[in-house]
C-alpha cells in the first residue's frame, strides 16, 4: 500500500490559520498551535460583538433623543408613550437623527406627543 502524505493540505491549512493570526502579539502570531487558540478566541469574539454592537447603538440612540426630550421638557419615556398613542411609528435610530440633525423637525414630533399624552 502507498504512503500518502498530506503536507500540502496540512500546509495550506496552517497558512490560512497563521494569516487569520496576522496582528497578534508575540508567539500567537508565528507559532501554529497558539495561532489556532487566538484565531478561534477571535472568531468567538467577532460573532459575539457584532450583536454587542447592535445593542451599543440602540443605547446611544435612546441617550440621544432622551438629551432632546430633555430639553423640551418631557422624558423620554412619555414622549416614546405618547408617539405610540398618535400612531408615529419611527425607530430610535430615526429619530436621534433627527433630533440631532433636525431639532425643529423633532420639536414638532414632541409637540404631537405632548398633545396625545394631554387628551
Amino acid at each position: 500500500m502507498v504512503r500518502v502524505s498530506s503536507a500540502v493540505t496540512s500546509k495550506q491549512r496552517k497558512k490560512k490559520v497563521l494569516k487569520l493570526a496576522k496582528g497578534q502579539f508575540g508567539h500567537r502570531k508565528s507559532r501554529f498551535r497558539q495561532a489556532v487558540k487566538s484565531v478561534h478566541k477571535g472568531l468567538v469574539y467577532q460573532f459575539r460583538d457584532r450583536k454587542v454592537r447592535k445593542r451599543q447603538f440602540r443605547s446611544l440612540w435612546i441617550i440621544r433623543i432622551n438629551a432632546a426630550c430633555k430639553e423640551e421638557g418631557i422624558g423620554y419615556n412619555r414622549f416614546i408613550n405618547g408617539l405610540k398613542k398618535a400612531n408615529v411609528e419611527m425607530d430610535r435610530k430615526v429619530l436621534a437623527d433627527l433630533a440631532v440633525s433636525q431639532p425643529q423637525a423633532f420639536r414638532k414630533l414632541v409637540e404631537l406627543a405632548k398633545a396625545k399624552l394631554a387628551a
